[in-house]
């Protein structure tokens, strides 16, 4: 996880897995999905909360809680650049793009 907090502390002040976890009522497992899947669905076409929501099943609102909570959509922006400057999504989170 220390990748992850690391990339969270460069766009939102704070933050942490951990914090954002306990803010949501996630585990840290499902908050580092959740913000990987939406990096992975801000770049997609459509709606990046539906599409986060349709591939971890973690409810809209507590996606959109978590981009409020990391500084919006323009954050994701930036999060998922620095997700695919780390090697990528697969690599960080061992399989998530199973989903996508």
């Amino acid at each position: 996880m220390s990748i992850l907090n690391e990339i969270l502390g460069q766009v939102s002040d704070n933050a942490t897995v951990q914090n954002l976890a306990a803010k949501v009522g996630l585990t840290p497992e499902q908050a580092e999905q959740a913000i990987a899947a939406l990096s992975h669905a801000h770049t997609q076409d459509g709606d990046t909360v539906e599409t986060a929501s349709q591939h971890t099943g973690i409810p809209t609102d507590t996606l959109s809680q978590i981009v409020h909570h990391i500084g919006g959509e323009g954050s994701l922006g930036q999060f998922a650049s620095l997700i695919e400057g780390q090697g990528g999504l697969s690599s960080m989170l061992g399989g998530l793009k199973k989903f996508f």
